[in-house]
Parts: structure tokens; sequence; C-alpha cells
């Protein structure tokens, strides 16, 4: 029997300590998707008062990573990118959606978005990952 997506991720989490630092709560997840979310603490702003941009990125990066392994294939970022669309704040509630555009043998194409607790978009990330072929989950 297959793991299902939330085994894999509970697996992921163990060991992913930045990923609990940043406070991600994993909110849903469906084979090539997933769902998270995060507040800004103070320790995450950067010298100008704003959420530095490794945490929108890292929040995608995570939920990347969530959606794109969930189907118990280890898989890899090959290349990642995002656009900072809107400044975030101390305080802000982050949601990430990850979102599978192609599912194939050996890459995978994920576009992520990112909103406040406004519904404001204030990142768009995309991810493109390789699929190594072994699994995390026995």
């Amino acid at each position: 029997m297959n793991p299902s997506p939330r085994q894999v991720v509970d697996r992921m989490l163990e060991t992913d300590a930045f990923s609990r630092w940043l406070g991600i709560d994993v909110m849903e997840l469906k084979e090539g998707y997933a769902k998270t979310q995060m507040t800004v603490r103070d320790e995450m702003l950067n010298g100008l008062g704003v959420a530095h941009g490794g945490i929108a990125f890292s929040l995608a990066d995570s939920t990347f990573a969530f959606a794109c392994n969930n189907r118990n294939q280890l898989s890899l970022a090959l290349d990642t990118s995002i656009n900072f669309l809107k400044p975030v704040m101390p305080g802000d509630v982050l949601t990430a959606e990850a979102k599978e555009i192609h599912n194939g043998r050996s890459t995978g194409l994920y576009h992520i978005t990112v909103i406040n607790q406004d519904g404001q978009q204030v990142a768009a990330f995309k991810g493109i990952c390789y699929r190594s072929g072994k699994k995390i989950l026995e």
C-alpha cells in the first residue's frame, strides 16, 4: 500500500527543522498539491522593518517541496524563481498554495501563490523538480 500524502509530508517534517522554525502549518494535501500557512514574526524582519524576502521564498519553497514529494517520489528542486508583489509585514499571516502544472516521469512543474490575511497576493513562485526514482517512505 502506498503512503498517503499526509504520511509522506509528516515524515519530511520530522527532519525539516527550518520549516518547523518558520512555524509552517500544513493545512491541506492532495497528490501534487499543498496548502500551508505561517505567521510572520519580528525575528523574520529585515533592516527596513518588512519581512526578509527569504521568508516568503522559504514558505513557497517548503510548500513546493510538500506538493512535489507527496506521492512518495523523492523529488529535488532543479530551478526556482519568485516575484515579490507586495511587502510582507510583521504579524502578516501568509498562505501558500502549490498547484501542479506538469507531472512528468522525471520532472514536475509547480506554481505557488502566496497571499496575506487580506487575500492580497504577495508573491508568485515557480518551481521545477527532478524525480529521483527513490522513495521517501518504504
